[in-house]
């Protein structure tokens, strides 16, 4: 097959766009360009972009899909296929859902449970939990006061968590709101887990790091905890070498960075949504495909000024210098995250008149980038706006824009948002819907059905780990963890949800593109589904230099 027809087929199969045949001109190598750039690459705010190392092509494959294998995903050559654990059922009914999810951690906790019997997984006589795929923890160097049932009493297991109620981002506090909804109605109606009610203990740190050090201080020491999980990535990157030093299960972390992705580093802590690196990859590829008669184009970033918005600059700016036939100048600005307004950041965005938007920030700041983006009178003039996969709810951040929301993208991580129209029929979705209304809460929210997107893995772990010989412990909670593969009924099907022990690090490697109608205040899927499972190399992330070791 010559380049040009398979090139054409690779990104057909992803866009269904007739445009696309365009974008397979020339050579098909850029994926291999990493060591120079024709592209220019500044920040606006007078910071430096790193500029390409020689080793960035192994960065780039780690801590999010390399090109490569976004290539082969798109045409379908990747092993992005559900996991084997997974127990296919009848999911047209709410009973149906939860009788796949018992045969699914049956299934799961039999193949634990016949691995640790014959001596292969567990704790072994060197003190060494050993698990799947390489996955090992040394025990021996936890503290000596450790106890691998503290958090633990005959009646409860007390998971800490930190997390922003207040400020700019303050709407994901909603996602604890709904994860706790969950738990109450296990606890109410399932008896929790094993006779123990799941307890949440919740800390506002108000996204300022400083006070996540503080309350995962008082968690650890005073709140008698068995597991930790938090929000936003400058707060996880604070604490996670303390959270594992301590040798706590940190799990499904709320942020997309990639060093959540550190098996070997940093074996109690698990990472839950899509990789920011690869959505940066995905980014790129979208632009290569759908703008392919205006290649190369201009590209403008609207940046958190934090380890948050830096994994996205980072990720872009390394598909940009890679791929100067696509990107001809990329330029990123820089805001405060607490910023009331962006208009000066806009302003200088629209000075620089880009063909494609980008937004890489968070909460209340997607929402002011839409509105300032269409004051600006840029949008007008844009060949595409995209705003970040964590600001994909429907109600918090593109409903409020009303019409100026109109056809921005985004690359969504395969997450369903129980306001958008299309999801509300849906037997899981509307078992939500029933169950926040039955906590008194407003299910019109997006961030309280969230909280069941973070909530339903946390869950099946605990389940699994219950069952486990020797049942409900910190050690059986991470092979557990490392061991899940689950079908997640709040994402798409298509997209998988699995972590397997040292190897593959990452929950969901896939995402959707999807277009918003503002009039039908909904997601248009615009393709198919790109999975790429098990393609992520894990991250050692290096603090200093800000990327992958």
């Amino acid at each position: 097959m010559n380049i040009r027809v398979k090139c054409f087929r690779v990104l057909a199969v992803l866009f269904g766009f007739a445009m696309v045949a365009a974008a397979c001109g020339g050579s098909d190598d850029s994926s291999d360009a990493s060591g120079e750039s024709g592209s220019s690459t500044e920040v606006a705010d007078g910071h430096s972009a790193s500029e390409s190392e020689e080793e960035g092509e192994e960065e780039e494959a780690s801590g999010g899909l390399s090109q490569d294998a976004v290539e082969k995903a798109v045409a379908g050559e990747s092993d992005g296929e559900d996991d084997d654990a997974v127990v296919a059922g009848d999911r047209s009914s709410i009973e149906g859902i939860w009788e796949e999810a018992a045969a699914t951690r049956e299934s799961i906790i039999q193949k634990i449970t016949a691995k640790m019997d014959a001596g292969e997984w567990g704790i072994n006589s060197n003190n060494v939990l050993v698990g799947p795929s390489g996955y090992e923890i040394d025990l021996n160097d936890c503290p000596a006061d450790w106890s691998n049932t503290h958090g633990l009493t005959d009646s409860e297991i007390r998971v800490g968590q930190t997390t922003v109620m207040s400020g700019n981002l303050a709407a994901y506090g909603d996602i604890s709101n709904g994860w706790e909804n969950y738990w109450d109605w296990i606890n109410d109606e399932l008896g929790g887990i094993g006779g123990r009610d799941l307890v949440m203990i919740i800390k506002d740190d108000g996204y300022v790091a400083a006070q996540t050090i503080e309350y995962v201080d008082e968690l650890i020491e005073s709140s008698n905890v068995v597991a930790l999980h938090g929000l936003g990535s400058p707060n996880g990157l604070a604490v996670y070498d303390k959270i594992n030093d301590e040798c706590i299960p940190h799990l499904f972390y709320a942020s997309g960075h990639p060093a959540w992705g550190d098996p070997v580093n940093h074996p109690w802590t698990t990472s839950h949504q899509m990789s920011y690196s690869t959505e940066a990859m995905l980014w790129g590829t979208w632009i290569k495909s759908n703008l392919a008669d205006d290649l190369p184009v201009k590209v403008a970033g609207l940046v958190m000024d934090n380890d948050f918005g830096l994994a996205y600059e980072m990720g872009f700016e390394a598909y940009a210098e890679s791929n100067p036939d696509v990107v001809s100048e990329y330029l990123p600005v820089r805001h405060d995250p607490a910023a009331p307004t962006l208009t000066n950041e806009v302003t200088t965005i629209a000075a620089f008149d880009p063909d494609v938007f980008i937004s890489m920030t968070a909460g209340n700041p997607c929402l002011l980038a839409i509105q300032e983006v269409e004051a600006s009178g840029l949008l007008d003039r844009l060949s595409a706006a995209f705003t970040p996969s964590v600001c994909k709810g429907v109600a918090a951040y593109m409903a409020p824009a009303g019409m100026a929301a109109d056809n921005w993208w985004i690359v969504g991580g395969g997450v369903k948002d129980i306001t958008d129209p299309q999801y509300v029929d849906e037997p899981f979705v509307e078992f939500i819907h029933e169950t926040l209304r039955g906590g008194g809460l407003d299910p019109s929210i997006s961030m309280l059905g969230t909280g069941y997107y973070f909530a339903v893995p946390w869950t099946e772990t605990l389940r699994i780990a219950n069952e486990l010989p020797d049942g409900m412990t910190r050690t059986n909670i991470m092979l557990a963890a490392r061991n899940l593969a689950i079908w997640h009924p709040l994402m798409m099907d298509g997209i998988t949800y699995a972590l397997d022990g040292a190897a593959d690090a990452y929950a969901i490697e896939g995402s959707d593109f999807s277009r918003f109608d503002a009039d039908a205040q909904t997601w248009n899927q615009i393709g198919d589904l790109v999975d790429a499972n098990g393609g992520t190399a894990p991250c050692a992330w290096d603090k200093a230099n800000g990327g992958c070791r």
